[in-house]
């Protein structure tokens, strides 16, 4: 059942036109979920049409049209049926996750492209000319393993003083750092045993060309 914190009406009010409800339709819900707040536990045709100005036939096709699209049922209790909202109540309540899970991938998704659009800036700002577009791949990258645009700029700043100028000796002072981090925070670090597991392909890395293009340090 949808939770007691989400409001039901706000919901449907919200959402009634995407799951194809009528106003007609809405109306009666709204009666409905009235009457049964109210102690009715089996609410009729005759019974909504004393409260609305809608006609017993009329209200009753609606019900039978609510009942077969799934919005509304009638369950045994016992030895009595009641009306219940719940099938409607769970369609709107896995509507409201969809929409709040699309929001916040998209403001993850903001979040992320702001970043990279931050450290990308910086990075031609701090080294005098355009990044390559494999530069560009390895700032994504930095990002994608969860390094913060801060984090990413300081170690390029930190780089250009010790007079270095490639993504590789950024690359090592990331590494470096969160080798640290991880021993200050855990006492050990599973990044050197890592590092050490792949560096066949760290040679290689580094012997890429557009990673030495610029680099006038040669890091030894």
């Amino acid at each position: 059942m949808i939770s007691e914190a989400i409001d039901f009406r706000f919901l449907l009010l919200e959402n009634y036109k995407k799951l194809k409800l009528r106003e007609d339709e809405l109306a009666v819900i709204f009666m409905i979920d009235h009457l049964i707040g109210q102690g009715n536990p089996f609410i009729t045709a005759d019974l909504l049409s004393l409260k609305m100005t809608l006609g017993v036939k009329e209200i009753d096709t609606i019900l039978a049209g609510l009942l077969t699209r799934g919005f509304i049922e009638y369950v045994s209790q016992g030895k009595k049926t009641v009306t219940s909202l719940n099938p409607l109540k769970e369609k709107l309540f896995k509507e409201f996750q969809m929409t709040s899970s699309f929001e916040e991938e998209s403001k993850q998704s903001k979040h992320v492209a702001d970043m990279i659009s931050n450290v990308y800036g910086e990075f031609e700002k701090l080294l005098g000319r355009p990044l390559l577009q494999v530069e560009f791949s390895r700032i994504r990258e930095w990002i994608s393993i969860g390094y913060t645009d801060e984090e990413i700029i300081n170690a390029l700043k930190d780089a250009l003083n010790k007079g270095k100028r490639s993504l590789r000796s950024v690359d090592k002072i990331l590494l470096a750092r969160a080798e640290r981090d991880d021993l200050e925070n855990e006492g050990h670090t599973p990044l050197n045993k890592d590092w050490d597991k792949n560096l066949e392909e760290t040679i290689r890395i580094a012997k890429t060309p557009w990673l030495d293009q610029y680099d006038d340090d040669d890091d030894k």
